[in-house]
């Protein structure tokens, strides 16, 4: 071993998110409790795109979005007929067993719907303040604290969700004009973060003073840019300890939105920063609404924060696979997992850590595959038709013949209940029902 290389001067850190931060022990959200900020976990939240005044779709999206993994759904209460509909989406969902809370989207009219309609007020597990939106002039103030007056009357939480895209431009216009005056003016990229973290917090200290409890109050600055939320949500966790969501507004369509938020919220939430997020992923046509859940999911599981659903390894194919069984397995088996996950949660508590590989050839497939739960290594291009099987870090069996593909996921699925599903049992399951293609190893 050359003696000139550093090999063991110093251990390599381990890649870790910052502690979670504690400025926050929870929020309470009304009769439904769920903690948010302190020692809790990052929560996922998502919006329905239903008009609101039609409760019975409303309540189906915010049902879809729920067992996809949202933690919290908002919706958009925007007109009188949309307040109506509220408590009997609430309802509707109370029906169907899904107990998610309900956060309430005000702009402009707010402060006259949670007042004319306190049905919806009391429906509502949270409601979202856009400080920017409430008003103008004289009017601002009052009606701001028109919402916050229902908030305390109620027991609701607050989020204050700052926009660039409409934000106080009278805040705006006088943070301009005393850049003006400096010295050395800042950058007028510069004085917006300003104005989008001034707006947040001076309006939470205003709800404050109003007597709203400081642990009752979450904080968004949204911007569109990767750069521009790293810049302004750094300095916002620096000014207050208030609990905050994160999130790139308008991010875009498909992967481009996948990325950019991907890039902005990882980069927040390794340095500890943000207790909520959400992927505004606008759908492709025809695309579920969950994909922005199932994307915010993934984030936080990539990162180590969460667990949600067991994941699935899978190689991205090369010259030596030319074959797409393995890639058709893939995604046979993970789409299994995901939609069977709503039931598998109460019936196979731990579920979620379960590691899957489908591999492509024998290159990286039988070490990647020990690294799994279960996994497959399945044949190459000219390799011989044969494909073995690991559980538990251990060669058990390889699979051979036609129905390599549907024997492997009944192994998963026989793995899954006798792990999970008998007190942690961990024995390997039988050979699938055609055993003339199965050779024991």
């Amino acid at each position: 071993m050359p003696q000139d290389l550093p090999f063991f001067q110093a251990p390599i850190e381990i890649a870790t998110p910052k502690q979670r931060n504690t400025r926050q022990s929870r929020t309470v959200w009304g009769s439904r409790v769920v903690t948010v900020g302190g020692g809790a976990p990052v929560r996922v939240q998502s919006m329905t795109n239903t008009d609101t005044v039609d409760a019975i779709a409303t309540a189906i999206q915010v049902k879809e979005l729920a067992q996809a993994g949202s933690e919290m759904v908002r919706i958009t209460v925007n007109t009188p007929e949309a307040a109506a509909a509220v408590p009997h989406v609430r309802d509707q969902l109370d029906r169907m067993g899904i107990d998610v809370p309900l956060i309430g989207d005000f702009h402009y009219n707010g402060h006259r719907l949670l007042t004319d309609y306190p049905a919806c007020a009391e429906a509502l597990s949270k409601y979202r303040i856009n400080p920017g939106n409430v008003g103008k002039g004289d009017k601002r103030d009052l009606q701001f604290g028109q919402m916050i007056d229902a908030a305390m009357r109620w027991d609701k939480p607050v989020r204050i969700g700052v926009n660039w895209g409409s934000l106080d431009q009278e805040l705006l216009a006088d943070l301009m004009d005393a850049n003006s005056r400096r010295a050395e003016p800042w950058d007028a990229r510069q004085v917006m973060y300003e104005a989008l973290i001034t707006s947040a917090i001076d309006s939470a200290r205003r709800a404050e003073e109003m007597g709203m409890p400081g642990n009752q109050i979450l904080l968004s600055c949204k911007v569109s840019g990767v750069r521009d939320l790293v810049s302004v949500y750094r300095e916002l966790a620096r000014r207050c300890d208030y609990p905050l969501h994160l999130g790139l507004t308008e991010a875009g369509m498909g992967t481009k939105g996948t990325v950019a938020s991907a890039a902005a919220l990882s980069l927040l939430l390794q340095e500890g920063i943000g207790d909520t997020i959400r992927v505004s992923l606008t759908p492709q046509p025809g695309e579920s609404r969950t994909q922005e859940v199932v994307i915010a999911t993934e984030i936080l599981q990539s990162l180590g924060l969460r667990i949600f659903v067991p994941s699935v390894t899978a190689c991205p194919g090369c010259g030596r696979t030319t074959s797409t069984t393995f890639q058709e397995l893939a995604k046979q088996i993970d789409d299994f997992l995901r939609l069977q996950m709503p039931l598998w949660r109460e019936r196979y508590p731990g579920v979620e850590a379960l590691k899957v590989a489908v591999m492509g050839c024998i290159v990286n497939g039988p070490g990647e595959s020990k690294h799994a739960d279960i996994g497959i290594s399945l044949p190459g291009t000219g390799e011989s038709p044969a494909a073995p099987v690991f559980i538990d870090g251990e060669k058990a069996l390889t699979l051979r013949g036609d129905n390599i593909a549907q024997e492997f996921h009944q192994l998963v699925e026989r793995y899954i209940e006798r792990r999970f599903g008998h007190a942690g049992a961990t024995a390997a399951p039988a050979a699938p029902e055609s055993a003339q293609t199965v050779t024991p190893v």
